[in-house]
């Protein structure tokens, strides 16, 4: 009785640590160590199965690795065919009907006590050898299946000498993987809900939430480590004519294709982030590239605005700590320089960027107070002055 309470106990802390996981990664380490703890493993692994590779790929070690296995390995994978037990399951085919249950291999390649009586499985000696190889006895294998789908799967193992494990802790590694499907299931879901947060639903970019999170980390290595960081801001030009002329859902189109040319143009600056801010206004962050490449990709983002079957081309500002602009201890202030650019270009009618510290009276006019309380600088949220 008492081991079924202390089962119980681990099934729960299992859920509860999962649940209060905030990313995939929190997510799959607290399935993974959670397993552990609660099959008296010493080591365990959660993997994914990704069938367009052909290939079960390694989400995450915990507890005592071996030498050359990484916490969150990058590049950890094994091809299906190396797994012939994969295929009972692999294509929703379960042996025996239902869900598949796990298993038990052994060092020594022997059939664990209580061995599940349905049909024996494949020998897997990939298994075996890796066992051998990092000095394990034995693992458990629990199958994870999501959405009646195969996801992957859940491995525990014990170091050599120690008691090998059973048939109830194969089945109790069942209910564990049932357990951490719906912890999946539920990160999935947040996952889901924080891409919403910062995606604008019409073009797919960023919208002003992820550039507000973004640039403040961005500014911050700024002024920690000197990164350049760079800031182009868009005002979409003749979206209202568009509208009034042939209709929103022809605006909504021009807006959509100008978020691809933007998200095209962004691709050339590496880590790039392209966002749209709302209405006609667009912007590019960059971290890491020098001004005169950003310059550059703004003239090329401004071409091909202009190309666009519809609309009148983009006014387009840019500011960069790489120019001379002064001192950027804030986010305000480098998005306050870029906003006052793109206002002077739309003022031009300019064709091409204006880029702060390099064109006009940027810097004077993004430091200057509203003309009047419909300045559209207010408007858009960056009053002049206040911290810089």
């Amino acid at each position: 009785m008492g081991g079924d309470d202390a089962r119980l106990r681990a099934v729960v802390a299992l859920a509860q640590t999962m649940a209060a996981a905030y990313t995939p990664r929190e997510s799959w380490h607290a399935a993974a160590l959670g397993a552990c703890e609660a099959l008296g493993g010493s080591f365990a692994a959660l993997s994914v199965w990704e069938r367009d590779r052909g290939r079960l790929r390694v989400l995450v070690n915990a507890g005592e690795r071996a030498e050359g296995e990484e916490e969150f390995p990058e590049c950890e994978a094994y091809p299906v065919h190396q797994f012939p037990e994969i295929t009972e399951f692999l294509h929703e085919r379960w042996a025996g009907g239902g869900e598949p249950d796990a298993w038990v291999e052994t060092a020594d390649g022997a059939p664990a006590a209580g061995a599940p009586a349905r049909g024996a499985r494949p020998y897997c000696h990939q298994r075996v050898a890796a066992l051998r190889r990092r000095g394990r006895g034995c693992c458990v294998v629990a199958p994870i299946v999501l959405h009646g789908r195969a996801w992957g799967e859940l491995y525990v193992a014990r170091p050599a000498g120690a008691p090998v494990f059973g048939r109830d802790d194969a089945d109790f590694a069942t209910v564990l993987a049932a357990v951490v499907a719906a912890g999946i299931a539920q990160t999935e879901r947040l996952e889901e809900v924080r891409k919403l947060a910062f995606t604008d639903p019409l073009t797919g970019l960023a919208n002003r939430r992820a550039v507000d999170l973004r640039l403040d980390e961005a500014v911050d290595l700024h002024r920690t480590e000197g990164a350049v960081v760079s800031l182009v801001v868009c005002d979409l030009n003749g979206l209202k004519a568009v509208n009034d002329t042939h209709g929103h859902a022809v605006g909504d189109r021009l807006l959509e294709r100008f978020g691809s040319v933007l998200s095209l143009c962004g691709a050339m600056l590496p880590g790039a982030l392209s966002a749209r801010l709302g209405g006609d206004e667009f912007c590019l962050l960059a971290l890491g590239p020098p001004a005169d490449d950003v310059v550059r990709v703004s003239e090329e983002l401004c071409a091909r605005a202009v190309s666009l079957e519809l609309g009148d081309g983009v006014a387009c500002g840019v500011a960069s700590t790489g120019d001379d602009i002064g001192p950027v201890r804030s986010a305000r202030r480098l998005f306050r320089l870029a906003d006052a650019a793109q206002y002077q270009a739309k003022a031009a009618h300019s064709r091409r960027p204006v880029v702060a510290g390099r064109d006009g009276d940027v810097i004077r006019l993004a430091d200057s107070p509203p003309r009047s309380p419909h300045d559209r600088r207010r408007l858009r949220g960056n009053p002049p002055g206040g911290d810089r």
